[in-house]
């Protein structure tokens, strides 16, 4: 994995997945700014673990109403969401879930999926994985 997209532009992005080989991207968000590389991140899944809170603080975008988490989601990219340096950027994991939901209006089909991308990016075994995938299945359709 690699930071890479945050503040710098797409470019980093792919270098780190032809130079570096990462199969994951801290953050990412600056992806938007290049169609070919969205195609690219969509069709091999390649996660990118966004921090909302920390891009407003770090002036990635001015203000939390500007993410692109929510085109992110609409482009198909296995995006979820995280946090980064939690006491220094102000936001836990639970806080940039909240602020997320609130201000960008995500509904619950949303936070699934960005709670089922984040399984899957995770680094826990395959079978732990099918595991609480199979839990937020039977937990989304209660």
């Amino acid at each position: 994995m690699a930071h890479a997209g945050e503040e710098g532009p797409p470019e980093y992005i792919w270098q780190a997945l032809d130079l570096l080989g990462a199969e994951r991207i801290d953050h990412g968000v600056r992806c938007l700014e290049d169609p070919a590389l969205v195609a690219r991140l969509a069709a091999e899944r390649i996660p990118l673990t966004v921090c909302p809170l920390s891009n407003v603080c770090l002036r990635v975008v001015d203000r939390l109403a500007d993410h692109p988490l929510r085109r992110m989601l609409d482009a198909g990219l296995a995006v979820c969401v995280n946090s980064d340096d939690p006491a220094y950027f102000g936001g836990y994991l639970d806080d940039n879930l909240r602020a997320c939901a609130d201000t960008l209006r995500l509904g619950r089909a949303e936070l699934d999926l960005l709670a089922a991308n984040s399984i899957a990016a995770s680094f826990a075994p395959e079978a732990r994985k099918r595991d609480l995938l199979d839990q937020l299945a039977a937990h989304a359709t209660r």
